[in-house]
């Protein structure tokens, strides 16, 4: 187990997915209802990751993440409400790792990804490619450090962004105590409490959302529709609850401090905002890890 958590450090989501470091398998249920309103976005997710060992510190693994996203628009829109209705994102994971000395760790990774509202046959415009390379420097289990830590840099590449060239990716571990820790980078960053033997408490900040294509073009406003997006920012409290060593019950819960749902052309720019107003923010499931 100990040698699969250096693999899954390298399972990190290039964009607005929250998947955790070191999830091994992990069902998931959010919930996001608009303000004054009726509508509401609501998303299943599934995800599984398995590391094969190829020889001493060398590994490959593969993986796979499903999402099934739901738009409950049920106020007035100038446009057919039913070519939006469900979302589908699938991303397979693979990627290969390595120890480069004692310290330091480097991997790479690829992820192809189809985001589609899958209406119609598939086709180029619903497939996306991300993927990234990282170096680690994890100090999480040194005896000889006061303060544990751990720290991962690299740059990763996302097609759903929009950007043509690598942005880079930071994060920072450190454990100050048996009680206290804290994680500074994207897409999460936290303040974490762990009081008793099996609960855990936590302040975040963190980055959820996703991009996907309509496979049924549709015109708003006289100008034509062909993908949909939706970025928020929320920070809240989390609560984590160990049911048994790796299965962990977790829940958070907060508001938006951004919100950005909006319909893009094929060009990805903003044609019709269907909803920009903060909001509650729901994130409950369940978890293996290591």
């Amino acid at each position: 187990m100990k040698k699969s958590f250096l693999v899954l450090l390298f399972l990190l989501s290039a964009g607005i997915s929250n998947a955790q470091l070191t999830d091994l398998a992990r069902l998931e249920y959010s919930f996001i209802p608009k303000s004054n309103s009726e509508d509401q976005y609501t998303r299943i997710r599934a995800l599984l990751n398995y590391p094969i060992e190829l020889k001493k510190d060398r590994y490959i693994f593969v993986g796979a993440e499903y999402n099934r996203i739901f738009l409950n628009l049920n106020d007035s829109y100038p446009f057919d409400k039913s070519l939006l209705e469900t979302l589908t994102v699938i991303d397979i994971n693979l990627g290969y790792t390595f120890k480069i000395n004692e310290r330091w760790r480097t991997g790479f990774k690829i992820t192809p990804r189809l985001a589609s509202t899958l209406t119609e046959k598939i086709s180029g415009d619903d497939l996306f490619l991300n993927g990234g390379i990282f170096f680690v420097n994890d100090r999480t289990k040194a005896t000889t450090i006061k303060r544990p830590y751990r720290l991962i840099l690299g740059l990763t590449y996302n097609t759903t962004t929009g950007i043509p060239f690598p942005l880079p990716f930071v994060s920072y571990f450190r454990q100050v105590n048996e009680s206290w820790s804290f994680n500074a980078g994207v897409p999460k960053s936290n303040v974490k409490y762990y009081f008793k033997e099996k609960n855990t408490v936590q302040a975040f900040v963190s980055i959820d959302g996703y991009f996907a294509h309509l496979q049924r073009p549709t015109a708003v406003l006289n100008k034509q529709v062909d993908n949909v997006s939706l970025s928020v920012v929320v920070s809240g409290l989390g609560y984590e609850y160990l049911l048994k060593k790796h299965l962990v019950l977790y829940a958070y819960t907060g508001y938006t401090l951004r919100m950005n749902n909006v319909l893009r052309d094929k060009d990805r720019e903003n044609v019709f905002t269907l909803d920009r107003v903060n909001a509650f923010y729901l994130r409950t499931g369940i978890k293996f890890k290591i």
